[in-house]
């Protein structure tokens, strides 16, 4: 079975590299930045020229780029040349109901499709151990998922087409609101002489532990905001959480106020930085 890998970004470049590196069949890759598809290919990869050349030769067509006009501009391109033979599994992070118009078409042309989107950051992408929410018919998941587990070592299916997007936007609007406590009480503890590793130490005494504090509280106390997973796209995510929640008739006060904080980091210039950088906007920092 031929692999075809769309988008080789901060993640898709790592996740790509696990197909490679555990995969015993050509992976034909495709990138608007060429350096990053040179790469892909120093690692045994085929490079194409473009998205169309990776679906005519691949059997499964995965792609992970950064928004939903990309998905939508990618399967537009894909599905001239989809039919039965074809499987598609979108990774990205983008709009739930965009997912579903791109599912239809996708179906239309005979093939079958997947949203995937994962959880965790590059660290996670490096060492093949993400966590990865699946949206699909039952039958399709069981083919595809040990292709998935090539990326990850947690695969779950929720449900049908979208429903695999519901949950990771559901699961980063949660670290978005997990993260600004974070960022409130470490900076009040930090005013009043605790500094963030001693508060790490004494949170995780108690109910309060977390993931995020455990896994960001070293580069807090460095003020290295070298960029794992950025504030452009979790910001991108709370947006798309918003508006999830709009159509679903339900307000969300808490993420909201992440929503404020995220959209003064991308006013400040943050957009780049990692995600943990938001707690300069709670600091104050100039």
């Amino acid at each position: 079975m031929k692999i075809g890998f769309i988008g080789l970004g901060i993640m898709g470049e790592s996740m790509c590299e696990n197909i490679i590196k555990k995969h015993d069949d050509k992976v034909f890759v495709f990138d608007f930045v060429k350096p990053q598809v040179d790469k892909m290919a120093a690692l045994g990869a085929v490079a194409c020229a473009n998205s169309t050349e990776v679906a005519q030769n691949a059997d499964v067509i995965i792609s992970m780029v950064p928004k939903s006009e990309h998905s939508r501009s990618v399967y537009e391109e894909v599905s001239k040349v989809t039919d039965s033979s074809k499987i598609c599994i979108d990774m990205s992070t983008i709009d739930p109901s965009v997912s579903v118009e791109i599912s239809k078409m996708i179906k239309s042309t005979g093939a079958q499709f997947a949203d995937a989107p994962v959880v965790k950051s590059k660290p996670a992408a490096i060492a093949g151990k993400l966590g990865i929410y699946v949206g699909c018919d039952e039958s399709l998941y069981e083919t595809i998922k040990p292709i998935l587990l090539y990326m990850g070592e947690n695969v779950i299916r929720m449900g049908d087409n979208g429903k695999g997007l519901v949950m990771k936007i559901c699961h980063n609007a949660l670290v978005s609101q997990i993260q600004n406590g974070v960022n409130e009480t470490s900076t009040l503890a930090a005013k009043n002489g605790i500094d963030i590793l001693t508060f790490a130490q004494a949170i995780s005494y108690g109910g309060g532990q977390n993931f995020y504090l455990d896994s960001k509280k070293d580069v807090i106390s460095r003020n290295d905001f070298t960029t794992a997973f950025s504030v452009e796209n979790e910001h991108k995510d709370i947006g798309i959480c918003m508006k999830l929640a709009e159509e679903s008739g339900l307000k969300m006060p808490g993420e909201e106020n992440a929503k404020r904080v995220y959209d003064e980091a991308m006013a400040a210039g943050y957009g780049k930085e990692d995600f943990s950088a938001t707690i300069k906007i709670v600091r104050g920092d100039k």
